[in-house]
């Protein structure tokens, strides 16, 4: 993590976020309670002529405030150690429990699920299914095995690699690498608050959602598929994306059809397991897939979504609080970020 000087502005900024990435670098003082919090604090903020920031829990108890009950604002060095000792128990292969991981790190398993989420940005779960997802993606390639390589990323059997891997829809491996060969992807272009937007589907779900970008965009993407534009079915799924770009709202419901590598689709899981209004480093997003050294991974992942907002790659920012680059240019970022800060 950068340990670079924050701003006051930019504690500002990342505590409207409630931007947990900053956890640790500084406290909100609240002059008007007498209260310190984490930057990610969930209480109602306060106003701003009341704030005042502390590079530590030590500095604002000294400057006589006392820690907020609710974020627990000390516990964050005890929680990043814990978080960490469970990533290496996970990694170790041994696939533990929850209760495993309660009794390793000292805390009960619904409290410590609740720290693994909050910093992982995945339940515990979660993260150990991307990670054998991970494994065996890695195993699959250098094996000609199936089953072996199945065995080989952790899974007690095939049928519990299927049952994990099923939800994972989409145009087959080889439609993808021949240009959509076969397959008929319906599409539009239409006006929004953010400008025009391109959105493409094949019978399985969204696989194009741009900005500024028409028909020429996408026949270039898959020059062997059958473009349609508009039709009936096609109508109901593009009223259900306006909508979750125009008004920020759970949109998981939207079918997708996406491939990439196996570490591309989990950092393009854990993208959508990040909540509408909150934001994620590209660090956080390596973790959370079970690689934490892949930051630049994760960055070229993030870079290859080929579904805005729905794949919700605008949520991830730099370390230091900076916006950071996006496809469609930081004005677009900026507002989807505030509509799901508002909302």
């Amino acid at each position: 993590m950068n340990d670079g000087p924050i701003t006051d502005d930019n504690a500002w900024d990342a505590v409207l976020r409630r931007d947990r990435a900053f956890d640790g670098r500084f406290v909100t003082g609240v002059l008007s309670t007498g209260i310190y919090c984490r930057p990610s604090c969930a209480a109602r903020h306060p106003a701003r002529a009341n704030v005042r920031f502390f590079a530590s829990g030590e500095e604002a108890r000294a400057a006589g405030l006392r820690a907020c009950k609710r974020c627990r604002p000390d516990d964050v060095a005890r929680d990043e150690a814990a978080v960490h000792a469970a990533i290496d128990a996970i990694r170790s292969g041994k696939d533990p429990s929850l209760a495993a991981l309660g009794a390793l790190t000292g805390y009960s398993p619904t409290h410590f699920q609740r720290v693994f989420k909050r910093a992982i940005g995945l339940s515990p779960a979660a993260y150990q299914r991307a990670l054998r997802q991970e494994w065996a993606g890695e195993a699959l390639a250098a094996s000609a095995n199936v089953t072996d390589a199945i065995y080989a990323a952790g899974y007690s059997g095939p049928s519990r690699f299927y049952e994990e891997t099923k939800g994972r829809l989409g145009m087959a491996p080889s439609a993808w690498a021949r240009g959509g060969e076969g397959v008929t992807i319906h599409w539009a272009v239409v006006p929004t608050s953010m400008g025009d937007m391109l959105v493409a589907a094949t019978d399985k779900g969204v696989c194009r959602l741009s900005f500024n970008e028409d028909e020429s965009e996408l026949r270039s993407r898959f020059p062997r598929a059958e473009l349609v534009e508009g039709g009936a079915e096609f109508a109901k799924l593009l009223e259900q994306v306006v909508a979750a770009v125009e008004t920020p709202r759970d949109c998981a419901h939207i079918p997708l059809d996406v491939k990439g590598t196996a570490f591309q689709e989990a950092c393009w899981r854990a993208l959508r397991e990040i909540p509408a209004g909150e934001t994620r480093t590209y660090a956080q997003i390596a973790a959370a897939v079970g690689n934490p050294q892949a930051v630049r991974a994760a960055g070229s992942a993030n870079a290859r979504n080929n579904v805005a907002v729905l794949i919700p790659c605008h949520r991830v920012i730099r370390t230091g609080g900076e916006l950071g680059g996006y496809a469609y240019g930081p004005e677009i970022k900026r507002e989807l970020l505030r509509r799901e800060a508002d909302g």
